[in-house]
């Protein structure tokens, strides 16, 4: 059966008969679920990078904008899916959500086959594969009906942690993928590298041979086999704390559709503006807050009767001050996670894989530089970290508290993003800049690491503050706020490396770390805390 018309696992004794065990099964589908949708969200980060290798013509701005496009969609849609579960069920909401990430993943299979392929179809891809993004909130949402709260750290800090490691995933597996044609004929012809690219492993030198559309054929030998899994393993909870009156399945997947258009318009008008204004940087923050506040709107004035309905009970959580306390805090963690996840690998080859040297006077950025790092070696640790550490902070969290590690990460945030700040300058203005790689690239893993940290610590101190029936919300709703992070961080470092600043963006964040710092300690380290070390 695959609704659970009971559910209770605060109470032991059902936890121990029947609980643990269908909680366990629905984890374990929902992790790489999730994993495939963070893989299809920032794939273009890896994308593009070989873009440059192999020569398409297009200039290092329109580059880091389709991470960015990705970025800023996959965010929009997670305020719609922060509520999929209430309005549909996880089960019917995993399934579906894992079905849909095989258009991103096609079409960029077949359009990846041409050079020759105009940017705006790139642009639209992109802008699909925002899909996978919004996937978050409602896996997140999901799992936290499903345990009690004494391990809601566990549970969360797993089904976040593995599924974050889709970012390692697929910062690995593309470059392996793209040495061979493993959609045999659909695959294409090979195209024939400009400059060095490479894998884990090696390096490999201009003139070898790549099959960049087995970046999104890669994926669809996972999504398959999980959309099944989904739709045969998983359960809807039908109580009237998570999903009451649930539909049939194809209503269901009516309410997802409709309510994932609404962000697509809302996603879509935010991307016009700041696109069309290439040279008001400005824009983007009055352009984001907008985007989110009529994203909540339209999804409560445009829907129908029931659906509405169950939206005003959720929205009761924009009547808690702790929810956007949570979000400015957890934007730190997370936003910085998948932002930098969407960034480095851009920022390493056109940090390090060009000398900066002057020429009549005025300094250049494009000489090719031979003792550059194979961004493709390095890329993938950082997030791998990140991934690796994050259920480690939910156990640490359900041990210590989360707000005490919650600062202590902040800390170590501020003072790392001032590092790599400072070796970004150094690089950028020398023509050795390979020099100043490995501080640089240290000083990224552990900002990686503490934010790992902190997504645990984070989620453990909301599911303390919330009651049962709003932590799930909050958590989707914050995570869906966070994920700008996504479009925020790859946009701030182009535009800086275009001003030939990128030191400017890492000092900037870290001013935005030390503010953290301060607020979390306010409102739950503090004398005034209202909730201690949550």
């Amino acid at each position: 059966m695959s609704n659970l018309e009971q559910w209770d696992p605060e109470d032991e004794a059902f936890w121990a008969s029947t609980g643990k065990k269908a909680a366990t099964r629905n984890l374990w589908i929902s992790i790489p679920s999730l994993l495939c949708g963070f893989a299809v969200w920032l794939m273009w980060g890896i994308i593009t990078v070989q873009m440059k290798n192999l020569g398409f013509p297009f200039t290092q701005s329109e580059l880091f904008t389709l991470t960015a496009i990705a970025g800023l969609t996959g965010a929009t849609l997670r305020i719609p899916s922060t509520f999929f579960i209430r309005l549909a069920g996880g089960r019917n909401t995993i399934f579906f959500t894992t079905a849909l990430l095989m258009v991103p993943a096609v079409g960029s299979a077949f359009y990846l086959r041409d050079p020759n392929t105009p940017l705006l179809t790139f642009q639209i891809l992109a802008f699909l594969s925002g899909i996978g993004g919004g996937n978050f909130a409602s896996s997140m949402s999901n799992i936290s009906f499903f345990y009690p709260k004494r391990v809601q750290g566990y549970a969360l800090g797993m089904n976040a942690g593995l599924g974050n490691f889709g970012v390692t995933t697929m910062q690995i597996l593309i470059p392996l993928c793209m040495t061979a044609a493993i959609a045999f004929g659909l695959s294409g012809d090979p195209m024939e590298l400009k400059s060095t690219s490479g894998t884990i492993f090696k390096r490999i030198p201009s003139g070898s041979e790549t099959w960049l559309s087995s970046a999104g054929w890669v994926w669809m030998y996972w999504l398959i086999p999980l959309a099944l899994l989904g739709w045969f393993k998983m359960n809807n909870i039908t109580t009237d704390a998570v999903t009451p009156n649930i539909k049939s399945p194809l209503v269901c997947f009516g309410r997802i559709l409709w309510l994932l258009l609404i962000g697509f318009v809302t996603a879509g008008i935010g991307l016009y503006f700041i696109l069309a204004f290439p040279t008001l940087t400005w824009v983007k923050w009055i352009v984001l807050p907008i985007v989110i506040a009529l994203t909540v709107f339209l999804m409560k004035a445009l829907s129908p009767g029931e659906i509405k309905g169950n939206l005003e009970r959720q929205y009761k959580i924009f009547d808690n001050k702790h929810t956007w306390v949570m979000t400015i805090i957890y934007t730190m963690t997370f936003g910085s996670f998948i932002g930098f996840a969407a960034a480095v690998g851009l920022a390493i080859k056109f940090i390090f894989g060009f000398q900066h040297v002057e020429v009549d006077g005025v300094m250049t950025h494009d000489l090719p530089n031979a003792n550059a790092p194979a961004t493709f070696m390095f890329v993938w640790v950082g997030a791998f970290v990140g991934a690796l550490i994050r259920p480690i902070g939910g156990i640490i969290a359900d041990k210590v508290g989360g707000a005490i590690v919650t600062q202590v990460v902040a800390v170590v945030m501020t003072l790392s993003a001032i590092g790599v700040g400072y070796y970004s300058a150094q690089a950028y203005q020398s023509a050795t800049p390979e020099e100043f790689f490995m501080p640089f690239f240290v000083l990224i893993v552990i900002l990686f690491a503490a934010t790992g940290v902190g997504n645990g610590s984070t989620f453990r101190t909301i599911s303390m503050v919330f009651n049962k029936e709003q932590a799930g919300p909050v958590l989707g709703w914050t995570s869906a706020v966070a994920a700008y992070g996504a479009f925020l961080i790859p946009k701030l470092i182009g535009e800086q490396m275009k001003a030939r600043t990128p030191e400017y963006a890492m000092y900037g964040l870290a001013a935005f770390y030390a503010f953290c710092v301060v607020l979390n300690w306010w409102y739950y380290l503090g004398p005034k805390a209202e909730f201690k070390n949550p």
